[in-house]
């Protein structure tokens, strides 16, 4: 299980574990629950590249960033290793 320390969102990490490029689980740690919940069920079983490409660059009102890109970043960062 890894933990990424998310930068400028309501969540404060994200604890993912992948099998290859496939997310086997995903949690974000606070943020809004609801939609944190909804985007990590949505992305379990999918390949880490595609669910980096419809993830990446989504903000959240006024802020460059969102739970969801954080995700992308996350991913982005596990996979490069």
């Amino acid at each position: 299980m890894e933990i990424y320390r998310t930068k400028g969102v309501c969540s404060q990490a994200i604890q993912f574990e992948l099998d290859g490029d496939i997310i086997k689980h995903v949690n974000f740690i606070g943020g809004c629950s609801g939609n944190t919940q909804g985007v990590a069920r949505l992305v379990e079983g999918m390949k880490a590249t595609d669910a980096i490409a419809k993830l990446e660059g989504i903000k959240c009102g006024p802020r460059p960033t969102s739970c969801p890109d954080q995700l992308a970043k996350a991913l982005k960062a596990a996979i490069s290793r």
